[in-house]
C-alpha cells in the first residue's frame, strides 16, 4: 500500500520563494543598481544594515579640505561604494562644485556632475532632505547646494558684471 504524502510544506514553502524571488525582480527593476557593490548595498540598507567605511570617508574630508577634489571623489567612492549614503553624496556633489568654480566662468560639465551626486543623494535620503551638519561648510543643505550649481550652468547678464572677480567661493 502506498501512503499519502503531505505535501503542504512544500507547497508553502515554493510559494514563499517565488514571492522572495519576484519581489527581489521587482526591487532590481525599480532601484536598477549598476554594479553589484550597489545590490548588496541595496539590500543591507533596505534591512539598515548599510554603513560606510569610516575610514575612507575620513580620507576623502581630508583631501576634501585641502582642495584635492578628484582624490577625495575618489575616497568618498570607496566609502560609500552602493551609493546609499546621502551625506558622503552630499560631499561629493560638493566637490564637484568646488572644482568646477572659477571667479570668471564655471565648469558645466562639474557642475552637472554635481546635479548627478545631488540627486542621489536626496533619492537615498530620508524625506528626500538633506542636511549636513559641518562647520566649515558655508552650504548645508541639498537646496542651497542645488540652487548654486543650477546658477552656475545659467547665462545671464549678470555674469558680465565685472565686480564678479571679487565674489568668493562657498
Amino acid at each position: 500500500m502506498l501512503e499519502a504524502r503531505n505535501d503542504g510544506p512544500i507547497r508553502v514553502a515554493g510559494l514563499v520563494f517565488t514571492v522572495l524571488y519576484a519581489a527581489l525582480i521587482a526591487w532590481l527593476f525599480s532601484r536598477q543598481p549598476q554594479t553589484v557593490a550597489q545590490i548588496t548595498g541595496g539590500l543591507a540598507s533596505t534591512i539598515g544594515a548599510y554603513s560606510v567605511d569610516d575610514r575612507s570617508f575620513g580620507d576623502g574630508l581630508r583631501f576634501f579640505r585641502n582642495d584635492q577634489f578628484v582624490e577625495a571623489r575618489m575616497a568618498f567612492a570607496r566609502a560609500d561604494p552602493a551609493v546609499r549614503d546621502a551625506r558622503t553624496q552630499f560631499y561629493i556633489a560638493y566637490s564637484h562644485y568646488r572644482e568646477g568654480w572659477g571667479r570668471v566662468s564655471h565648469d558645466d560639465t562639474a557642475y552637472a556632475e554635481g546635479l548627478k551626486a545631488l540627486d542621489r543623494a536626496i533619492a537615498v535620503a530620508p524625506d528626500g532632505r538633506v542636511v549636513v551638519d559641518d562647520p566649515q561648510l558655508q552650504m548645508h543643505t541639498a537646496d542651497e547646494l542645488r540652487a548654486e550649481l543650477v546658477a552656475g550652468q545659467t547665462s545671464e547678464w549678470s555674469d558680465l558684471n565685472p565686480m564678479r572677480v571679487f565674489r568668493s567661493r562657498k
